[in-house]
């Protein structure tokens, strides 16, 4: 029962601590994809020649995958479409306050920089604006949280092998007379071992299992919570409860069997010592 727990608790807390990293990963993918584009805000007096040309000159850069012309109409269309049911709020407008722009869609965020220093001193840019500070923070972020949920997952295997290696054990010392008379009539060392290895297969996958189901019930309250309307910003980055089950049932099952097996073995050396 205390091994079968040890693992329990251990496990629901690395589910805790995976499901946290799993969901700023995503968040940080999904924010990168929306902001891995530079926006270059055009001067009025261009005509259709020198926007072509501008266009032009920054397909020809490097990093640059995509480029897209929105005028100033289409960008009050857009605008328009955002707003929903408060669109009739920009009918008072006499003039268009928006400008043309090109929107740059880069390979990878982190060349952002360096297309924008080929091309901040062109004539026909009044201003330009990226997200590519914003994206930074939140990769940092999301390797700092990923390197403490590593640290977690050590700390916490460590301390579930050390509980089903003294259970085992305990076990093998109440059974130290008969491992010794199996040795003296030949028993190999692995005709021993498996029974003992079998439990500890058994106490570790009873503790995943268990763990597995509390982690389930916890998200799954936790998603439904966050999914309505009141935290739709929140919800719309979380990953479903179907994805988070899929990438931690096989690393619960694994990791509760091979501490299960481990501790056993690590058990096992000294007794098997006639």
């Amino acid at each position: 029962m205390a091994s079968i727990a040890s693992v329990a608790a251990s496990l629901f807390v690395l589910g805790v601590v995976l499901s946290i990293v799993l969901n700023i990963n995503n968040f940080a993918i999904m924010a990168q994809k929306q902001f891995d584009n530079i926006q270059i805000f055009l001067v009025d007096e261009m005509d259709a020649d020198d926007i072509a040309r501008f266009r032009r000159k920054i397909e020809n850069i490097s990093g640059v995958s995509k480029v897209d012309f929105e005028s100033k109409d289409m960008a009050m269309q857009n605008l328009k479409e955002r707003w929903g049911d408060d669109a009739y709020l920009l009918e008072g407008l006499e003039n268009n306050p928006l400008q043309n722009s090109m929107i740059i869609e880069v390979t990878n965020i982190t060349l952002a920089d360096e297309v924008v220093n080929q091309i901040k001193d062109d004539k026909y840019i009044d201003s330009i604006s990226y997200y590519k500070d914003v994206i930074d923070k939140m990769l940092t972020l999301s390797r700092i949280i990923s390197t403490a949920g590593l640290v977690i997952i050590l700390i916490l295997s460590v301390v579930s092998l050390f509980i089903i290696a003294n259970t085992i054990k305990i076990t093998l010392y109440a059974r130290k007379k008969e491992i010794n008379i199996m040795k003296y009539i030949g028993a190999t060392n692995w005709f021993i071992r498996w029974p003992f290895i079998i439990e500890g297969m058994t106490l570790g996958f009873l503790g995943s299992a268990i763990s597995l189901v509390l982690v389930y019930a916890l998200y799954a309250f936790v998603f439904s919570k966050l999914s309505t309307e009141s935290y739709a910003l929140i919800g719309g980055y979380l990953l479903p409860v179907a994805t988070i089950f899929d990438n931690i049932t096989i690393v619960f099952v694994s990791m509760g069997i091979g501490i299960g097996i481990l501790g056993s073995i690590v058990s096992l050396r000294r007794y098997l010592k006639v």
